[in-house]
């Protein structure tokens, strides 16, 4: 989005130095920093500060700051008094040159992959922006909505939360007219305390929504679906529930793992196939197609939409490597839910032996250990070897090893001397694990 760094100046309450030089969207990392973008340095662990010349010297057009320009830096400025607060303050500026298509999304588990689905259906009709990878909090939100073109007419938003209050301010800068509910799940207990807790952060976001919005609720999903009385905007249900608005029918897997299903709408009924893997994938699809028709897209563009949509890395991506070894590298994030989703996707791949390296599951509480010994049993009733990394509360029954190279030598020695086909390995874990190394060792 085009700003002038005099409108920067009046949205954010500062004063500008230098000339009033156009920015096209806004960076807060000095080493991604783009040509012509505005730079917001964030005070956090390090001071963003201190990289304002080497932002500006990659091609930063001006830059937020809330202490004294440095006249030696040769670019623009707004002093403001805090930076953070100014990154939120552009971001409602940038929202209210936007049309009325601005969709939220937050769940525990299947955000992204609603996100980025969705954003494959509106693309279809609407010029559409989106977040990017995981950008759903108070940093990512503004930089999306500022790195919207001039002429978007549909944004779709991932919004996540930390605790209660969270979304809803997400929601008071980006003021969404379309909120999509997944599931509420026990994940991040260790932040929220309580599943009700999870369930009233993640409600603040039909809650946001105008009387003339459209919220989007998982009736497949109890505690999503009783969210209808926590909003004022017409709602669309969506599941595998019979009684679902929108919902999937005759859902057929094939062997690379991807779905095809009949889609039936208010707005008609067509065959979908997904190039998204996993069966968890068609909830999420289903909840991208009530966003979509919602908004006015044909039901036969819903469908081209999303078989054309990709998935954010890291997740189901399904390969063989020369040795004939199908890997699931599913290893962006992990929790009780998804974990037991994918060690499902992979329980239904053909192969001889089944392995799944897995990481820690984070930010479980005090929930963590039982959680993990779950995961165990639901691993040993379907036949399938785990290799923990790094994490003992998987407990007994399972290979424990304490980084990626002990792990990818437990393969090699539970396969008896290598990897071959008929073999299929799914890595997975949270974030802090980085499990993605051993998918790329196997190759």
């Amino acid at each position: 989005m085009h700003l002038l760094a005099s409108q920067i100046a009046a949205a954010t309450g500062g004063t500008l130095h230098g000339p009033d030089v156009q920015v096209d969207s806004a960076g807060i990392d000095s080493r991604a920093v783009r040509p012509g973008e505005l730079f917001v340095p964030i005070v956090a662990a390090r001071d963003g500060h201190d990289f304002i010349p080497a932002a500006v010297a990659a091609g930063a057009a001006a830059y937020l700051t809330d202490r004294a320009p440095d006249p030696a830096v040769p670019a623009s400025a707004v002093q403001v008094p805090d930076t953070f607060h100014a990154l939120a303050d552009l971001g409602r500026e940038a929202r209210r040159r936007l049309l009325d298509r601005v969709v939220g999304v937050t769940g525990s588990v299947g955000k992204t992959s609603t996100k980025d689905l969705l954003a494959g259906v509106l693309a279809t009709t609407y010029r559409t922006a989106a977040s990017e990878k995981s950008f759903n909090n108070e940093l990512g939100l503004p930089l999306t909505l500022l790195g919207a073109p001039d002429d978007t007419e549909a944004v779709v938003l991932e919004m996540g939360a930390r605790g209660v209050g969270h979304i809803a301010l997400l929601c008071e800068i980006a003021s969404p007219t379309v909120g999509v509910l997944t599931r509420v799940e026990g994940v991040h207990l260790e932040m929220f305390g309580s599943l009700a807790d999870v369930a009233q952060a993640k409600g603040e976001l039909v809650e946001s929504l105008p009387k003339d919005g459209l919220a989007i609720l998982n009736a497949d999903h109890e505690i999503v679906a009783a969210m209808d009385s926590r909003t004022q905007a017409r709602v669309l249900t969506y599941g595998l529930n019979a009684g679902a608005d929108v919902r999937a029918e005759n859902v057929v897997l094939d062997d690379q793992l991807r779905a095809s299903f009949d889609l039936v709408t208010p707005w008609g009924a067509t065959p979908v196939v997904l190039a998204a893997r996993g069966e968890h994938q068609v909830p999420n699809a289903l909840a991208a197609a009530a966003a979509g028709g919602g908004l006015g897209v044909p039901v036969e563009a819903i469908a081209a939409g999303l078989y054309d949509a990709r998935l954010s890395g890291l997740r189901m991506e399904l390969s063989t490597t020369d040795a004939g070894v199908v890997v699931i590298n599913d290893a962006y994030n992990a929790n009780p839910t998804s974990m037991g989703a994918a060690l499902g996707s992979l329980a239904r791949l053909e192969a001889r032996r089944r392995f799944a390296v897995l990481g820690t599951m984070a930010e479980l509480g005090e929930d963590g250990p039982a959680a993990h010994r779950g995961v165990v049993e639901q691993a040993r009733e379907l036949g399938i070897t785990v290799i923990a990394v790094a994490e003992p509360d998987y407990g007994a029954g399972v290979v424990h090893v304490d980084d990626v190279d002990g792990a990818v030598a437990a393969l090699t020695d539970l396969a008896g001397g290598a990897l071959s086909e008929g073999d299929a390995v799914l890595v997975k874990g949270s974030r802090v694990a980085a499990l993605e190394r051993v998918a790329q060792a196997l190759f």
